[in-house]
Formats: structure tokens, sequence, C-alpha cells
């Protein structure tokens, strides 16, 4: 992989060309920034990718806290170690943005995660239930709360929102033990690109370590090359990195959420 060249690729297509990742959102594109919107005040609004430098970053960072602010809403500016200027983040802490902790982008060839995958099984007693109704909704959003320890009720609007509006741009599945929900996993797709975005793959404590997140990423491996996607992307956490090397993801970048609370 030329990852210099996917790197580019991926800020062309994901960021500067973003598409809303919700049918009731709005992506806009002011000067040189691009961010999204949403309909409502709990949807994620947030800078998406911004070509700033020394001369442009402070006001730029202005506008966009003025503006949300006039809104009354909490956003997120989607920073990554290479963006512009060096001290984007320095700038951003003095506006008064708070980090989130630090992920690692990381892109794989889907064929290639496909072929390492292949025999990436599901443990014994646990079985794949795709979401499509308000029930499974609630089941990956509960997977979440036990998985990250989080409130899972932006994600569970969100979720209702897509398989409402547009089902046919993500693929949520729940990994059933019984009737128990162990794991939740979906897979955001970006028609006209070429990435495919992995997201969740939180796995409840009881079932951590029995390969059902390296399933659940084979899976998805294997939906999106019959789609004709040519890479997939994750924000991978500490702990999730280490699996998705061995699935053949290479790290581009790191990325930190800068969030402004009004």
């Amino acid at each position: 992989m030329d990852q210099r060249a996917v790197l580019a690729r991926f800020d062309e297509q994901m960021r500067r060309n973003a598409r809303p990742d919700d049918p009731a959102a709005r992506v806009e594109r002011i000067g040189a920034v691009v961010r999204q919107v949403g309909a409502r005040a709990d949807d994620w609004n947030g800078v998406l990718w911004s070509g700033l430098d020394d001369a442009t970053a402070d006001a730029a960072i202005a506008a966009q806290v003025d503006y949300f602010t006039s809104l009354e809403r909490e956003f997120e500016w989607k920073l990554y170690s290479h963006d512009t200027p060096a001290d984007l983040s320095a700038r951003l802490l003095a506006a008064g943005f708070v980090p989130d902790p630090a992920e690692t982008l990381m892109v794989a060839d889907v064929k290639a995660v496909k072929a390492v995958g292949a025999h990436a099984e599901l443990p014994d007693g646990i079985r794949l239930e795709r979401v499509t109704d308000a029930a499974g909704v609630d089941l990956a959003a509960d997977v979440h709360e036990q998985a990250f320890g989080t409130s899972a009720d932006r994600l569970r609007l969100r979720l209702a929102s897509q398989l409402r509006g547009r089902p046919e741009t993500f693929s949520l599945v729940v990994a059933m033990a019984g009737d128990v929900p162990v794991c939740a996993a979906r897979m955001e797709l970006h028609p006209g690109t070429d990435f495919a975005s992995l997201w969740g793959g939180g796995t409840v404590p009881a079932w951590r370590g029995r390969g059902v997140y390296r399933a659940l990423v084979a899976h998805r491996a294997r939906i999106a090359a019959e789609l004709g996607y040519r890479y997939l992307q994750v924000d991978a956490s500490d702990q999730s990195r280490p699996i998705l090397e061995r699935l053949g993801f290479v790290p581009l970048s790191s990325t930190v959420p800068h969030v402004f609370r009004p």
C-alpha cells in the first residue's frame, strides 16, 4: 500500500468532500473548513476537514465557535496529526476545546482483510443478527453501554435515523449468545468513494478475548468486498489496534477529537 497516496485519497474523499452521515444532517463548506451540522441538537456536529495555516487558523476556529455557540450546540473538531498548522491542537485548546482520547487512523485493503480473516470464525454459541428494526437498535445500544461504559442515547437516535432514512448506507450486526447481545458492530458505506468505515465493535467484558471482534471485522470485510469497496477504514483504540494489525490494517495517522461545549 502506498500509504501517503491512500491518506491523501482518504482526506479528499472522506473529509474534504464528505457527505452527511445522517439523512437529516448537512455538510457545509465555509472557506477552508468543512463542517457537518445536524438537524437536531443531539446530532453529531463538527468540523470534518480544514486547510488552515498560521495566518488563518485562529480566525477560522473563532468563526466555528461563534457559529455553533449561536446554535447552542456542542461540536467536535475532528483533528488529525497531519493537519495544518502543526500547532492546531494547541490553538484549539487555547480556544476552549477539550481533547478526547487519541485514536489511530488505520486503513486496509478489503481483499487482504477478507483473505486473512477467511478463517476468523465466531466462537461456539454465538450467532450474528442483522439489525433491521428498533429492537435491534436497542440491542446494539445496550452493548455499547456495557462495552464502553458511556451513554448510548445519541447513538440510539442516530442509528434509528439511518435505519429509517438511509438503510442502504450502513450495515449493523449484533452478536448474540442465546438471547444476550455480546458485541455490536456497524459499517458505514460511502457511495462514490473507495472507503467503507468500521465503527463500534464493542464487546461486553465477559466475552472479550474470544475472537468475536476479529470475526465481526472479517464479516464486514466480506460485505465491503461484495459491494466493490477498495479500503476499510477504522479509528482504532489501543485495544483494537493489535487485532487490526494482524488482519492487515496499517496506521496512517492519529486522530484526537477536540470538543467544544458552549
